[in-house]
């Protein structure tokens, strides 16, 4: 059969017909044009073998470079804001406010290091994850004498404590990946950590023989994943990193450039020497029959006579270009839409852009961010926390197992956004619940509000307005 159609081929190419064109991809094809474009097959974790590398330039970068770190803190200041807060959901008025009593006295003492609360370490582990591509979260269970009202505190580890070259298989059959031992079905089991910082160990150069196992049922490891599979994680901005430190470079190089220009420099030129010794620039004799040095001085009001021949040339550097600024803009668009931040809010430039571009921008750029928080921060961070604290509870004796249930249970609520237009903002919300379209307690929640906190509120204010006898305008149709 094989040589039959060969046949039909060599018939066809002899009558001048061309064969059937086969389906392809163009971005597949190895031409001239693509010749030079190697894409390796790799798996989602034998890619993270520069995870390290990509992660110490992030940092480096939010350290030195305006840039990055206005793109780092534009997206952790809109994905936690002041913190997200649970609200318990249980019908029980008395469960409810004993709950959150107990969440409130336990917030301020949160962080296992005694530096921020529980809503300060959301920020924080954001933060890290977005700088270093992944955080790890320690739960640390404390004694009922250690004088905590919740015996539970949590400590935040950077990724470096997790060695990605540590990777082995163990007698029980289990394996070790990128520092994570994953059980014959592939479950977390345990992490293997070093017991300090090996950035800030002092004796040098930590050792992968001094890490400690820690149980994976004590860590959360927060991370975004880019592929199936994926067990550690890689930082937002590694397809832009590059290309934001050219830019960066080539700023720096513009500016130095002109720092140059605005020195004020001259040049004297005299006629050339007939012999060997050098000329004084401003006497136009040898060195050795004058007293003066071989540089002329610059002061304010100076008038210098120059010996006849002699000519003064000033310096005259390149400028910036015409071009800079717009080549500037155009590489920060670039860079802003790698790292998923409007350029608008990342580099502060909003010229020609009218109010209606800017809501569409920022919308987009918040659904991106309720993405995050609902499918990221909240299930991994924020619920396993709680569900933590929870047992914790239980444990002191503070609640009742079966009130352990309602412990967990509770609604998250992000701070909410600003108004882009609070006038026609505050009109549409209330025209969706008069009409029926949202409801009241749901629209309050929206915006980072408990709707009971606000119904007493508007309760004690009517209280006191009538007992002092107040006249105020009536908010009850609104």
């Amino acid at each position: 059969m094989a040589r039959k159609r060969s046949g039909h081929r060599r018939a066809h190419s002899a009558l001048g017909i061309a064969p059937a064109p086969q389906n392809r991809y163009d971005a597949a094809g190895s031409g001239r044009r693509l010749s030079g474009w190697v894409a390796p097959g790799s798996g989602p974790n034998v890619a993270m073998s520069s995870g390290e590398t990509l992660r110490n330039r992030m940092r480096d970068a939010i350290r030195n470079e305006w840039a990055a770190r206005s793109a780092h803190r534009v997206w952790h200041v809109n994905l936690i804001g002041t913190g997200i807060i649970p609200r318990p959901r249980t019908k029980s008025e008395s469960l409810k406010a004993r709950l959150r009593q107990l969440w409130s006295a336990w917030t301020p003492y949160a962080d296992a290091d005694g530096v921020l609360d529980y809503f300060g370490l959301q920020t924080l582990a954001v933060k890290t994850w977005l700088a270093s591509g992944e955080c790890f979260v320690r739960l640390r269970p404390r004694r009922i004498d250690d004088g905590l009202d919740v015996p539970l505190q949590i400590q935040l580890l950077e990724p470096d404590m997790v060695p990605m070259s540590f990777n082995q298989t163990l007698p029980n059959g289990n394996r070790v990946r990128l520092g994570i031992e994953f059980d014959r079905i592939g479950r977390r089991v345990a992490y293997y950590m070093y017991r300090a910082h090996p950035g800030d160990d002092v004796r040098g150069e930590a050792s992968l023989t001094e890490l400690a196992r820690v149980d994976a049922d004590q860590i959360i490891h927060i991370f975004e994943p880019e592929r199936p599979g994926q067990i550690r994680g890689v930082i937002d901005f590694a397809s832009v990193l590059a290309k934001l430190r050219g830019v960066m470079n080539f700023d720096d190089a513009v500016l130095t450039r002109q720092e140059l220009a605005n020195l004020f420099t001259m040049f004297i030129k005299s006629p050339a020497s007939t012999g060997n010794a050098p000329l004084d620039p401003l006497t136009g004799r040898p060195y050795e029959q004058s007293s003066a040095g071989p540089v002329a001085g610059l002061e304010p009001g100076m008038s210098q006579e120059l010996e006849p021949g002699q000519e003064v040339q000033f310096s005259d550097p390149p400028d910036a270009g015409a071009n800079y600024a717009d080549y500037m803009r155009e590489q920060h668009m670039g860079i802003s839409a790698g790292a998923g931040v409007p350029y608008e809010l990342g580099t502060g430039d909003i010229r020609d852009v009218s109010d209606r571009v800017l809501r569409v921008v920022i919308n987009e750029f918040r659904r991106h961010c309720e993405q995050r928080q609902w499918q990221i921060i909240i299930p991994t961070i924020c619920q396993r926390v709680r569900d933590a604290w929870a047992r914790a509870v239980l444990l002191a004796g503070l609640i009742t197992p079966d009130e352990l249930a309602d412990a967990r249970d509770v609604l998250w609520s992000p701070q909410g956004w600003a108004y882009i237009n609070p006038t026609q903002d505050v009109s549409a919300r209330i025209s969706e619940i008069t009409s029926g379209l949202r409801a009241r307690g749901q629209s309050i929640t929206d915006r980072g509000d408990d709707p009971d906190d606000v119904d007493t509120a508007r309760a004690d204010d009517a209280a006191r307005e009538k007992r002092l006898g107040l006249v105020v305008s009536n908010v009850e149709g609104a």
